[in-house]
Order: structure tokens, then sequence, then C-alpha cells
């Protein structure tokens, strides 16, 4: 939430007007936040008696009934909107369907719309309720491992422009923020693996402990979803809680005195320089998680040519993305997109480059004078190092499929489906059952 205090003076030639902006909202870790038990997400809604919440479908098949169940026990009137969001699909359109989901239902000024689900869907949701009437409140439960450590602590919130990632959107913080870690027991591996990538960011760069733990319970913490799955002993989720709470923590600290994004200088951009543009580059995008340790573990090898990071921190830096599945190099990471990359990010950074590279490991170095000859250089030596790494670099289930936008029929994928590639059991290109549900953005966003 937010609120503004300001003051006008009259100049010789006109008025000064100076305001501040006071920014406020809550984390709460909370297991099992649909429990009946816990009333603490029912009180946000005591006073409206009622709720509208953006879910994606996916999270709705596993958890709509519970979550109904939570609101008829507690007495409040519950709407869902039900959406289908891939990368692909995070478009103006996903966003007008939420909106006329808010006009429909008649959301008061000041109620809150709750918002379910992984980044993509928050980021859009969030950014339909800073667009309705200019400030809607919200509530936010993440649902992915991105999400719970990473899209859950920005309050920036956006949709997707032709190949550009998030280049519409505004800085919305919600009402609150319910962590529930819970989720992650009926998360695919590929998108654990996916969040994985989101932590090694912010520890390699701000806190070597966590970069530690990572280091050490790499394939447990995966294979159990964060000891959320199987754990007999305790040990990973003590592990993973430790992770969890303190790579949260770092990127709020980093975050919170630069909300705005006026300082440009920012750690957790480490792995962000090039990846928006590689992202979406290939005909199947990459998965977030992906893009950006590729553009993490160049970014790596750039600062260990220049001395930044010793032989070793640069080895095991690699050494762990491997040991999680993650990417290093794809055939689309090349010149071209280095170039075009730097060029894109040199706007968005006000004219310098501000790559940053661990310095030394946990720890943070901004660079704003390197060459083109030396970033293809560099290039260069990251391929030569990827032929020693199983697959060239390259990482396990690497790019979005149903696991992103959830859906298949018959098993097959429903991206496919509205591609025309299946034609049983469809209604106008959309499975039965689906098409109900199933928002604007998705087929648009497969045109793109």
């Amino acid at each position: 939430m937010s609120d503004l205090s300001a003051s006008v003076i009259e100049t010789k030639n006109g008025f000064h007007v100076e305001g501040y902006e006071k920014i406020e909202y809550d984390f709460t870790f909370l297991d099992g936040v649909f429990d009946i038990a816990n009333s603490q997400l029912a009180k946000c809604y005591e006073g409206w008696g009622r709720c509208l919440a953006i879910m994606d479908l996916n999270i709705f098949n596993m958890y709509g009934k519970e979550m109904v169940k939570y609101f008829d026990h507690h007495g409040l009137e519950l709407k869902i909107h039900k959406t289908m969001i891939g990368e692909k699909a995070k478009s103006i359109e996903t966003f007008l369907s939420i909106v006329d989901s808010m006009t429909d239902f008649g959301i008061i000024r000041k109620e809150p719309v709750l918002v379910v689900g992984g980044g993509l869907v928050t980021d859009v949701a969030g950014f339909a309720c800073a667009a309705y009437r200019r400030n809607t409140n919200y509530i936010r439960i993440p649902t992915t491992v991105i999400g719970l450590i990473d899209a859950s602590v920005s309050i920036k919130v956006a949709v997707n422009y032709g190949n550009y990632k998030n280049r519409l959107g505004a800085y919305h913080a919600p009402m609150h923020t319910f962590l529930d870690f819970g989720f992650l027991r009926t998360l695919p591996v590929a998108q654990v693996r996916n969040g994985f990538a989101e932590l090694i960011k912010i520890s390699s760069c701000a806190h070597l402990p966590t970069f530690n733990l990572l280091d050490e319970f790499c394939e447990r913490l995966i294979q159990t979803r964060f000891g959320r799955l199987s754990d007999e002993s305790g040990e990973v989720r003590k592990a993973a809680d430790e992770i969890n709470r303190a790579g949260i923590f770092e990127m709020l600290k980093l975050e919170t005195p630069n909300l705005h994004e006026i300082g440009l200088d920012r750690v957790i951009a480490y792995g962000h320089t090039w990846s928006p543009l590689h992202e979406l580059t290939p005909a199947v995008p990459l998965r977030h998680g992906h893009a950006i340790s590729i553009d993490m573990a160049y970014s790596a090898t750039l600062a260990n040519m220049r001395g930044l990071l010793s032989d070793e921190e640069h080895c095991r830096l690699l050494n762990l993305f491997s040991r999680a599945g993650l990417s290093m190099d794809h055939e689309l990471f090349n010149e071209e997109i280095l170039d075009r990359g730097t060029k894109a990010i040199l706007k968005t950074r006000d004219g310098k480059q501000r790559f940053a590279v661990p310095n030394p490991l946990g720890g943070c170095t901004f660079l704003n004078d390197v060459s083109m000859d030396e970033m293809f250089e560099a290039l260069r030596r990251h391929k030569e190092i990827m032929k020693q790494y199983p697959r060239a670099g390259e990482g396990l289930e690497a790019f979005v499929d149903a696991s992103d936008t959830g859906y298949t029929m018959n098993g097959v994928p429903v991206e496919q489906a509205v591609n025309g590639k299946m034609t049983s059991g469809l209604s106008n290109g959309v499975p039965h059952g689906l098409k109900e549900v199933m928002a604007n953005g998705y087929p648009n966003g497969h045109r793109n």
C-alpha cells in the first residue's frame, strides 16, 4: 500500500510541488494458507464480506476445492477468475481480461483483489490492479519458487510487449504477501529448477552463507521440493527454510531503498543484462531461470577474465549451475544477441552498462567499460569452457512447456491445440471445458 504527503509553494514564475510517497507492505510465512484453521487470509476480507481472486487455472485445479472450502468456512463470498498465463501470453489482452472481471465484480475503491499463482500471474494481475482506477489494492499468494523468493519481493508489475519483456508496467505494492512454501509439493521439478536460478543470483552476489547452503544441498533441494515433498530427517527442510528466509531478506534489503529503481546500480540485476532479450528470442521461449543462468554464467566468465572472480570461484559457480540442471549457454546466445542486448540495456540504465558481476563470490561489482571486442572474446572463451560440461552447458527442460502454461488435453499441451496441431476434442481450436476459462491473451500470445 502507499500514501503520499505533499506540499505546494508559490515561486516567482509559478509553483513548486514536492511530495513523498510512503510505501508499506507485509510478508507472512504461513504453511497452509488455505487451511481453515489459519484465519490470517480471511481476516483481510472480513470487512468486505467477499473476495475476487485472480488465479492460475492449474493452481485452481489442484487447490480450488480447498480454497472454496476455506472461504465458505469463513463466511466469505468468493469469485474466481481463472487464467492461463504463459510467457507468450503475458500480454495486454490477458491484462484486459482481468480488468473485465474486476469490472464485472464491481471492485470497490480500496477493496483488495486476491492474486494466486506464479510470477507471471502476479505480474499481470498486479499491473491490472495498478491500472484499475489508477490504484487498486491487492494481496499476493505466490505458488512457485520464483514467485515466492523473487517476484514476491519486488513491487514491479508488468506485461510483455512484442518480444520485449516487461516493457509496459508500473510500481505497485501489494497490501500483503503470504508465503506458503507448501505449494512446492505439487510444483513440477522443472519449475523448482527454474526458481533455483534466482537463489543463485542473490546469493552469489550478496550472501555467501546462502550460496554455501545451495552448494551443499543443491540436488536434494530440487528433488524434495525444498524439503516439502519428502525429507525424513528434516535436514533439507531446515536448510531450505534458512535459504528462503535469508534469500528473501537479502533481496528486500537491496530493493527497499530503491523500490522505484531510481538507482540503477542494482545487485539483483545480475543475470538480467542480456536475458530480457535472449529469453524470448527462441521460437519456444526459454524459462526465465534458464535465461538468467546463461546471462549469469557468461557474466561470471567475463568477471574471471578480468581477475574479479578467481578460477576456483568461477568453477564453483559454473558447477552449481550445471548440478542444478540450469542452462549456461545456448546456440542463440551469440555476438548478435550481445550487441543488441547491450544497446537495449543502455537505454534502460541511462547510457551506462552497469553490468553486475560477482566480485568476489558473495559480493558484487558493476562494470561500465566493457568493449564489444572484450564481450566477444569472453563469449568465445565461455563457449570453449562449456564444452567441458554436460550437454555443452545447455540446461534440462530449459524451454517453456505445458508446466509453464499448465494445461494439457489428453496429454497434449494446449499450446499445440491453439496452434491448430490437435483437432480431437476441440471447439474452435480450444479443448472442450477450457474455452470458458481461457484468457483472451493466451491464443493471441502464440500468434505474436
